[in-house]
């Protein structure tokens, strides 16, 4: 089990006060309970974990999720995806519909495949109600289990050790019982899971694929597990039943192949290396090994980086048309104008890209940007509006507004941008502060004092609120 930006993703759901049939779990907690108590946690995480906030990664696993999500057995389908800024290998779903993943998972499947295995997993942890058994299973106080399950995780996505720590005593009440029921829980999430995995145009056998490299990859002594693995152990049985699964289920004919995850697993190779020249050197000798377009993609990422203009120019012109005429591949292009300070042209392709690519989070994201570092700061502030419509969860995009806001001299919308980002960040005192600087601004209109004062109440309600779901 185990940041953010969490993007807000698109709502199909059933009606939560509808009582699910035949579901004994719902006399312990209900779904609506599950998804106010899983909405209160989100902010908490948000404002403590490192959240990953490359718009490319997070629109990739947003659309990856949603692939697959629809062919899941959830009822409820009001799910929040948060992504951690972190390289160890995690996924996690918390009751409620909120599904984490780290930029870890990515670097260390292989395929997209093998990615959309583990959240079909997580997807069928929560649409058979895992934590609502659990619960009923042990009988214990609630806020209590949920708050030490919950609270292991958070530790988990600053410190990996204290997080393994502190699940491991979460977890540790009744052991042999709660064992046996996580068994069974993994078993049936690995079996719906794989259901799902089919469902939505994936090889079965990505599965017990990535269960068998992650075994081999952490079964030697002195090397850590992945936090995936303490919270999902790998048994050489449950790679056997996995095959044995996978065997029984028809392949699809047109398996996915979309080089968007070799772009975006690039990218974050890049983001988390520790030596960048190692790095480098390595996708230039990959690239005459292999020549292929995802070792020049990095030789290109690691040039720009690098601030090696001739060698990220000659990268791109080696990338077949499909990849150059890609637009997060134009965005590469825009960051190699932009490391060379060019951005008047960096301002004209941004345009072009974004007239292009009006519906992409991504593009919309990078000229907002674009257009900040070239002054034109009310067009910046403009896009991030919009963006925030659609995307209104996103702390980075009201982060970004807020510093946007500021350049450009608004300062009460500078106000109003940080009590937003610090709601969703579960931040309440700071919430309030601001609305108290927010008020001592002068030629406040009437609509503005009335805003302001319900932005209190609003504040007020919410910290009481997660005060009774969390502590």
């Amino acid at each position: 089990m185990a940041l953010i930006l969490a993007l807000p993703l698109q709502t199909v759901s059933a009606d939560p006060s509808l009582p699910v049939l035949t579901d004994s779990t719902s006399s312990t907690i209900s779904l609506e309970e599950e998804y106010r108590l899983g909405r209160s946690w989100v902010r908490t995480l948000r404002g403590q974990a490192k959240l990953l906030n490359d718009p490319i990664v997070k629109q990739y696993l947003h659309d990856l999720l949603w692939a697959i999500a629809p062919n899941s057995q959830l009822t409820d389908r009001r799910l929040e995806l948060v992504v951690l800024d972190n390289e160890n290998l995690n996924a996690f779903a918390v009751p409620g519909g909120v599904i984490g993943i780290n930029g870890g998972l990515i670097t260390a499947a292989e395929s997209e495949a093998e990615t959309a295995s583990v959240i079909a997993h997580e997807l069928a942890h929560l649409s058979q109600r895992h934590y609502a058994q659990q619960l009923e299973e042990s009988r214990r106080n609630r806020p209590l289990v949920l708050a030490g399950l919950l609270a292991s995780i958070l530790v988990a996505s600053a410190d990996s050790q204290a997080g393994t720590a502190a699940l491991s005593t979460t977890l540790a009440g009744s052991a042999s019982a709660q064992l046996a029921f996580s068994r069974r829980n993994e078993q049936e999430a690995d079996r719906i899971g794989m259901q799902t995995l089919v469902a939505s145009g994936y090889d079965p056998y990505a599965m017990p694929g990535m269960f068998s490299r992650l075994q081999k990859s952490y079964r030697f002594a002195g090397q850590r597990a992945p936090e995936f693995l303490l919270t999902h152990p790998v048994t050489e049985s449950r790679i056997a039943d996995s095959l044995n699964r996978a065997s029984t289920l028809p392949r699809p004919n047109n398996l996915h192949t979309s080089f968007l995850y070799d772009l975006v697993r690039q990218r974050l190779r890049v983001h988390y290396t520790q030596n960048l020249e190692q790095l480098h050197a390595q996708f230039s000798a990959d690239a005459k090994q292999d020549n292929t377009p995802k070792n020049h993609f990095g030789r290109l990422l690691t040039a720009i980086a690098l601030n090696r203009p001739a060698e990220a120019g000659e990268a791109l012109h080696a990338l077949p048309d499909q990849w150059r005429q890609h637009p997060y591949v134009q965005l590469s292009e825009l960051d190699l104008l932009l490391s060379q300070g060019k951005n008047q042209q960096a301002l004209a392709l941004a345009e072009e890209l974004a007239a292009l690519y009006p519906d992409s989070m991504p593009v919309r994201y990078r000229y907002a940007i674009t257009a900040r570092l070239a002054g034109q700061y009310q067009r910046a502030a403009d896009t991030f509006r919009a963006l925030i419509t659609d995307f209104p969860n996103d702390v980075d995009f009201w982060y970004q507004l807020a510093e946007t806001e500021g350049l450009s001299g608004q300062i009460n919308a500078v106000h109003l941008a940080r009590i937003e980002y610090y709601l969703l960040t579960g931040q309440m005192d700071l919430a309030l502060r601001q609305v108290e600087f927010a008020r001592r601004e002068r030629n406040l209109s009437h609509i503005d004092k009335a805003r302001l004062d319900q932005k209190e109440v609003e504040i007020k309600a919410l910290r009481q609120q997660m005060k009774e779901d969390l502590s």
